[in-house]
């Protein structure tokens, strides 16, 4: 595994420390597929994916939503 981006130890250490709506928030505004992919690998080895379906969830559609293709308008 690489190094985990900053963003998902912090995110996971909001997760740990019991802040689930921060990290809730924090997720919906991931900056890229990689950084959540390396958070969903954190809270796997943590153990927390399991326990917290909401996170789970919140993390795959944020997965998803990245990986769709982006929508533009015209100038």
């Amino acid at each position: 595994m690489s190094r985990p981006h900053v963003w998902a130890t912090k995110v996971a250490a909001l997760i740990q420390g019991g802040n689930t709506q921060a990290a809730l928030s924090q997720i919906k505004v991931a900056p890229s597929v990689t950084d959540v992919e390396q958070l969903r690998t954190l809270l796997t080895q943590a153990k927390l994916l399991a326990r917290n379906p909401v996170l789970d969830s919140a993390t795959q559609d944020q997965i998803s939503a990245l990986k769709g293709s982006r929508l533009h308008r015209s100038p």
